[in-house]
């Protein structure tokens, strides 16, 4: 078994510098490619040849994913490059998706920057607290802390279901109730969602790591509970993604992603709270939904799945899935030790550098299709291709292979 182990650790640590040069070069593509030199921040579309699309509105996931990813990156590197790109993208938001009037982020700006549309998302709101808190460890800015708790405290006092607990999905530019409550046009209208909640427990997460107050403890083991008890299906492992207020799920489809990718998130969570009971059983729960998305959504080179649709399995392979996947089995074989987490995160990794890397033009493909073509119809850059899960999913295997050097 020792011996074993050290043989998964050598192999790890081959890796590492394929995935610092990888790291190098999708912050290289958004540092050089994606900043808007005529309009300021970063542009809003690039196509899968890299070519920017002028005029493309400019939204409030991408601008945060960016402060966020050159935030985190500058932590991990010290490059004053990617520094200046977290000011860049820090700027960039507050002159512009800020809020001035009634608090929060718009949804998204024109190219110029002005407000398109100014409805508040929930998601959008939480990916803000990721973005600020994240640039408040990076650069050390008190303001920056400032406008996460502002944030924290919208999302307390205008979207929490104070009856059922949890935070509903949408509301108007003043915080009124809407009709239409969605994400995305692909996603149910529904009141809450796994999606949302999990982008809400995340930021909550990174948040308490600046500021560790009480109050934002107990919101985590809230959200924590709420997973454990409404989110994941008991009967097969796997996320519920949507919800009436009141918490009965209202979808029966599986998204291979965010299972493996909420496995991880939960876990680092509960890690926060340092409660071992509940640390216990969230990783209980977390390896659950590994196992089933290597049981179910994973195809034998280790490319997984994108989602299921009652009977129909969409097995497209798009880029964040392949990215989450590495992070959530390196995260299982760091609480168990199983070796076939290994097997089956250097096989992903395999398939990413053959299949997902765009060596000519920068950056992932989209996704791949099972012939294995890439998909040259969605964007590079753009409102929900963000530099968000691949650089971190390389960052986090990274910092953990160099926890297990220092282990040694």
């Amino acid at each position: 078994m020792e011996l074993e182990l050290k043989d998964k650790k050598q192999q790890l640590q081959l890796m590492q510098p394929e995935l610092k040069y990888e790291l190098s070069r999708i912050l290289d593509f958004w540092s050089t490619k994606a900043v808007d030199l005529e309009f300021g921040g970063f542009v809003g579309q690039i196509n899968s040849a890299g070519e920017i699309i002028s005029g493309t509105g400019k939204g409030a996931v991408l601008n945060t994913r960016i402060l966020w990813t050159f935030s985190t990156a500058y932590r991990l590197c010290s490059d004053e490059l990617y520094l200046r790109m977290a000011d860049r993208a820090y700027e960039y938001l507050l002159s512009h998706f800020w809020d001035r009037e009634n608090g929060g982020l718009y949804w998204e700006c024109d190219y110029l920057g002005n407000p398109l549309n100014t409805r508040k998302q929930a998601y959008a709101q939480g990916f803000g607290i990721y973005a600020f808190s994240e640039y408040y460890l990076a650069r050390g800015k008190e303001e920056s802390l400032e406008y996460a708790l502002s944030l924290f405290d919208l999302l307390e006092d205008k979207f929490r279901d104070s009856e059922f607990e949890g935070y509903l999905e949408a509301l108007s530019v003043d915080f009124q109730s809407l009709g239409d409550m969605r994400l995305s046009p692909k996603d149910a209208n529904f009141p809450k969602s796994m999606n949302t909640h999990l982008h809400i427990l995340e930021p909550y997460t990174n948040f308490y790591k600046a500021w560790p107050d009480e109050q934002l403890k107990e919101r985590i083991l809230v959200l924590l509970n709420l997973f454990q008890e409404q989110i994941i299906d008991q009967e097969s492992g796997h996320f519920n993604l949507f919800f009436d207020r009141d918490w009965t799920v209202q979808s029966n489809n599986v998204s291979y992603g965010h299972d493996i990718e909420g496995a991880w998130l939960l876990n680092e969570a509960a890690i926060e709270t340092k409660d071992l009971t509940v640390i216990q059983s969230v990783r209980e729960s977390a390896l659950k939904l590994v196992e089933v998305t290597l049981d179910e959504g994973t195809d034998m080179d280790g490319s997984v799945w994108y989602e299921r649709e009652g009977n129909y399995i969409d097995k497209d392979r798009h880029w964040w899935v392949q990215a989450e996947a590495m992070v959530g089995l390196m995260d299982a074989w760091e609480i168990c030790s199983d070796e076939r987490y290994i097997q089956n995160l250097t096989r992903t990794w395999e398939y990413i550098k053959k299949n997902l890397l765009d060596t000519k033009n920068g950056e992932w493909f989209w996704s791949i299709n099972n012939g294995g073509l890439p998909n040259l119809k969605e964007d590079k850059a753009g409102f929900w291709k963000c530099p968000y899960h691949n650089s971190r999913a390389l960052i986090e295997l990274i910092k953990r292979i160099s926890n297990l050097e220092l282990k040694r």
